[in-house]
């Protein structure tokens, strides 16, 4: 039996702030919601699978300095749709941490985009192929392990 990735859950300080965030410009769908006070809460998913967690449990923003999450990366199907998610981010006014879609090292042809949800967390809209030619910031070395 091999294990795969069933879902993930984030600590967020303002589910109504993060809900919009992953709802509105990420595309997720709401699949269930938590209203009780001191137990809030939303599933999100892709239609019919729960893909993202949010709980309303943190008190701080996102430390990268911490142990534990590193980062999320979601993976689209095309490089264009990376780049109207870039767009759609720029937008609403993301952080990126770096300038346009980069290569995930120098001469890959993946690549993506590298930004922060609005707690800080950092994440990653990536493709296998169809970076080719993007710059790669971190050189030889992952450039999703150092942003």
């Amino acid at each position: 039996m091999t294990l795969r990735t069933g879902h993930i859950g984030l600590n967020v300080t303002d589910l109504d702030r993060s809900l919009a965030f992953y709802r509105d410009v990420l595309g997720f769908t709401p699949l269930a919601e938590g209203k009780e006070e001191g137990r809030r809460y939303a599933f999100l998913g892709d239609g019919e699978n729960l893909v993202l967690t949010l709980w309303q449990q943190a008190e701080q923003s996102y430390a990268s300095q911490r142990a534990g999450l590193h980062h999320l990366a979601l993976e689209a199907d095309t490089i264009e749709k990376v780049r109207e998610y870039e767009e759609a981010l720029r937008a609403y006014g993301v952080d990126f941490a770096h300038d346009g879609v980069v290569a995930h090292r120098e001469g890959a042809g993946s690549g993506g985009i590298f930004f922060h949800d609005p707690d800080g967390t950092r994440l990653e809209i990536s493709v296998p192929s169809g970076a080719e030619g993007a710059p790669a910031p971190s050189g030889t070395a992952p450039t999703c392990g150092f942003f």
